[in-house]
């Protein structure tokens, strides 16, 4: 082959590479989620079917960090403002979890900022008195019209106290959801399979991870030509 015909494939080959690469950094190079929210670990949520009753749906919601409980107790005036410092620190003490667990104004907000529905029908909560609101968290017990087969979860905790506040939630089958300010309704099934959201997002995933996959592979396939042609030119030469 002639020099010309060398440097045709070594220009092809590298531009292959370069091009493999490019693709195989768009997809892995993609914006991380941001942190759950900013004082640290994120809230969670996790929504179940009651046993007996099918009727009922269960919301349990635990809070995140400490801090972030006293920050709502500050919120609700059931604890000092100057608990909130100057820095934006927020000092927790270990008796605020009992008082702001057994306060009407803490069930309130619960029932305001988390509420069911099925088939736009709208579920009534009570939230049953919570033992240890640090490490069990608060549970609403959602009575519906009838027996729920896909409930709708509206989950609004401390976004109001600021908006970079997220939840993460789980459900029946291994569903999840993250709630966030502008995504804060979400569908879960409760009886029979995940609904296709969820597998949607799986077969997402699953394209992604492929994706990367054949980026990889056209990137080492083209810096293997790429070195085999210099190869052959140092022969020929």
């Amino acid at each position: 082959m002639s020099s010309a015909g060398h440097r045709r494939h070594r220009d092809t080959a590298i531009a292959l590479g370069l091009a493999a690469i490019a693709v195989t950094l768009s997809v892995t190079a993609a914006p991380a989620p941001a942190a759950a929210h900013p004082f640290g670990d994120p809230q969670t949520v996790d929504v179940a079917a009651h046993d007996q009753r099918p009727e009922v749906v269960r919301v349990r919601w635990r809070v995140g960090g400490t801090d972030d409980l006293a920050l709502l107790g500050v919120t609700l005036g059931l604890l000092p403002r100057d608990r909130v410092r100057s820095d934006g620190a927020v000092e927790y003490r270990i008796t605020d979890a009992a008082l702001i667990a057994g306060s009407a104004s803490f069930a309130a907000y619960l029932l305001s900022h988390v509420t069911v529905s099925d088939h736009g029908r709208s579920c009534s909560g009570a939230v049953a008195p919570p033992r240890a609101l640090t490490r069990t968290g608060a549970t609403i017990e959602f009575t519906c019209p009838g027996p729920v087969d896909t409930a709708t979860v509206t989950v609004r905790m401390l976004t109001d106290l600021n908006p970079a506040y997220r939840a993460l939630a789980t459900g029946p089958d291994g569903q999840r959801a993250v709630y966030e300010v502008g995504r804060d309704v979400h569908e879960w099934v409760l009886t029979g399979a995940p609904d296709a959201g969820g597998r949607s997002l799986a077969r997402s995933a699953l394209g992604q991870l492929g994706a990367v996959a054949v980026g990889v592979l056209l990137a080492v396939a083209a810096l293997l030509l790429s070195v085999r042609h210099l190869k052959r030119r140092k022969a020929a030469a």
